[in-house]
């Protein structure tokens, strides 16, 4: 029978609450399991927690802000004591994909500034080896061609994330996504640094030594992982 993946999802998520603590700066990430994170939170909230949030999506922002967790920005806190997110995929060291929900960026960037990044995530995100998940770039509009060329050259296939309405996914930094299929990746953070130095790429999906642990829902129990 296959794993019930919502159920899994929601197992993670109520987990990671026990990494909060009262006045703490708190990174809220992005995507279907970390809405579940965010709404737990916000039961937490009501119940007396005290913390701020920082979010790393606009729409992260919007679910957050209509559950009355107060909220904060890298502007008054540049250090953060612990971000929930998700990820589309993680392999034995506990090197990420993210990406899926388009908000790469901004969740790289509290990730940078979090002294603990814990990932939730159903079972179906754990892997031998990242690849099997597209790879998401964000990238400068003027530079798409031209970045799309240079991935195709390393062997990838690049497909223009568009959004609902049929029109390029724009992201809440005004970019647009290129999903890259390279198959199995053997050396993410070879990988990572070469698109990093590419001109026209703003960020990518890559995130090599940044998380300390996952939960993962397996059935109905919750597994952490710690890089091996």
């Amino acid at each position: 029978m296959s794993p019930n993946l919502d159920h899994e999802k929601e197992l993670a998520a109520r987990a990671s609450l026990r990494f909060l603590q009262d006045g703490q700066i708190v990174g809220l990430g992005t995507g279907s399991t970390a809405a579940y994170f965010v709404r737990f939170l916000g039961e937490k909230v009501q119940q007396g927690l005290k913390i701020k949030g920082i979010p790393t999506a606009v729409r992260t922002r919007e679910l957050a802000a209509s559950l009355g967790i107060p909220l904060t920005t890298l502007d008054e806190y540049q250090q953060i004591d612990v971000t929930i997110d998700g990820a589309d995929e993680f392999d034995p060291k506990l090197r990420l994909i993210k990406g899926g929900g388009g908000a790469l960026l901004r969740e790289k960037v509290v990730a940078s500034a979090s002294k603990k990044l814990v990932i939730i995530a159903d079972s179906s995100k754990q892997v031998a080896t990242l690849g099997r998940f597209p790879l998401p770039v964000e990238v400068v509009r003027f530079a798409q061609a031209l970045v799309t060329k240079k991935i195709q050259a390393l062997g990838a296939t690049v497909k223009l994330r568009q959004g609902a309405d049929g029109k390029p996914f724009v992201t809440d930094e005004g970019h647009h996504l290129l999903d890259c299929s390279f198959g199995e990746i053997d050396d993410p953070p070879a990988l990572a640094r070469v698109l990093s130095d590419m001109p026209g790429v703003m960020e990518h999906g890559l995130f090599i030594g940044m998380a300390s642990e996952a939960l993962v829902g397996k059935g109905d129990e919750v597994v952490e992982v710690r890089a091996a």
